[in-house]
């Protein structure tokens, strides 16, 4: 299994080579692998911002606990969740859906009056939260489509995300930092690369009923 000789690689890469970029052709594939993920109801309510400009990079640095990945990587990945699901959300997706499998979109009203009533009874917070778990799904791809194409990724939750919010202009576009992750290549001086990975053992990891 090709997936778990890629996972057996990767690692959370703390120094990256700040004089090498990953290709656009990489970029699109982990793009493409990202969009696939799945999400509750099909309905991606997030956005991922593609941070490449070095002054803004520069001022999200101190915000990420002073990491060097977030300045020396080759992209800067933020993954933004909506902070809030309305009825306009759900509607542009079922468009989406009708558009993209040829169907007659008034056949899709129960569905979305079912998604509807569902999700307008979420309080603020809980709409929030279950928005940002989202995003660690999409996460989960890219690190796996890095991983295969042997580029380094590192995922962080170490940082701030208001400042993160006010840096980028999030809020005003209902959207907020989730969480982030930095791809590129490992520097040869990156000495956690040699480290044996540790996972607990599987028959202690999983258990059966």
């Amino acid at each position: 299994m090709k997936l778990l000789e890629s996972l057996n690689w990767r690692y959370a890469t703390k120094k990256f080579d700040p004089n090498r970029t990953i290709s656009e052709s990489d970029l699109v594939k982990i793009k493409e692998a990202i969009s696939l993920s799945a999400s509750s109801y099909g309905l991606q309510a997030y956005k991922i911002l593609i941070v490449t400009n070095p002054e803004i990079r520069q001022k999200l640095q101190p915000k990420s606990w002073g990491q060097t990945q977030v300045v020396d990587a080759s992209h800067l990945i933020v993954f933004c969740n909506y902070t809030t699901v309305n009825e306009k959300v759900i509607d542009d997706y079922l468009k989406l859906k009708a558009d993209t499998q040829e169907l007659n979109l008034d056949n899709l009203k129960g569905y979305g009056d079912f998604m509807k009533s569902k999700i307008t009874e979420l309080s603020s917070e809980v709409m929030k939260a279950w928005t940002a778990k989202q995003t660690y799904i999409g996460l989960g791809n890219l690190l796996a489509a890095c991983a295969e194409l042997k580029i380094d990724a590192c995922p962080m939750e170490g940082f701030e995300p208001e400042a993160y919010n006010e840096i980028l202009g999030l809020s005003e576009k209902g959207l907020s930092a989730a969480v982030i992750a930095t791809i590129g290549y490992r520097s040869e001086e990156d000495l956690t690369q040699h480290d044996t990975k540790v996972r607990k053992p599987l028959n202690e990891l999983f258990e059966t009923i």
